[in-house]
């Protein structure tokens, strides 16, 4: 009986460390993929306040930021998106577990975690397959408070109001959780 459980036991381990340097392999490839797609955004966002200040960026955010996650999502082999508890876009909403997950993001960060460094990954069922799940915080920096700060300018404003009448994306200070990069690949 006990040779029959350590054999049992040698034939799972190798299975379990190699589920383990899966989720390992599948998160790096992952940040490296968010890497990839949030210093392209940054830098659009960058040269659009370059060129005509917060209310230009917001256009070019509007249009540019879809097509660039379409981009990497196809180049990659994920879905590469952004979302937040309080989206800009609608199309943007946090599904079930991007809700969850963004809720323990804001938990670990009143506990005095890092909300650069917030992470999750996880394997999940969907529609009867397995997919692979990850979302990486994204806080707000000085320059996000332009678009999404507390004291908007008006035509920031005006602009937030014709493009997005839904917006919720207004209010954060630095430092705050302002959403998070969410990828998916199925297994």
């Amino acid at each position: 009986m006990k040779k029959t459980i350590m054999m049992a036991l040698m034939i799972c381990l190798p299975l379990a460390v190699s589920a383990d340097e899966d989720v390992a392999k599948l998160t790096g490839e992952g940040k490296q993929v968010i890497q990839s797609f949030f210093g392209d955004l940054k830098g659009e966002l960058v040269k659009g306040m370059k060129e005509g200040g917060p209310v230009h960026t917001i256009d070019v955010c509007s249009k540019v930021a879809p097509n660039l996650a379409e981009a990497h999502s196809q180049m990659s082999g994920w879905h590469v998106a952004r979302t937040s508890l309080k989206p800009r876009n609608p199309n943007n909403a946090p599904d079930a577990w991007e809700t969850q997950v963004l809720q323990e993001f804001e938990t670990r960060k009143a506990a005095g975690e890092d909300p650069a460094k917030l992470v999750q990954t996880e394997i999940v069922e969907e529609k009867g397959h397995k997919v692979f799940r990850m979302m990486k915080a994204i806080p707000t920096a000085e320059v996000c408070t332009k678009c999404h700060g507390v004291d908007l300018s008006e035509p920031v404003v005006q602009k937030l109001d014709e493009l997005y009448p839904e917006d919720q994306a207004r209010g954060y200070k630095v430092g705050d959780l302002r959403g998070a990069f969410t990828l998916k690949k199925d297994l």
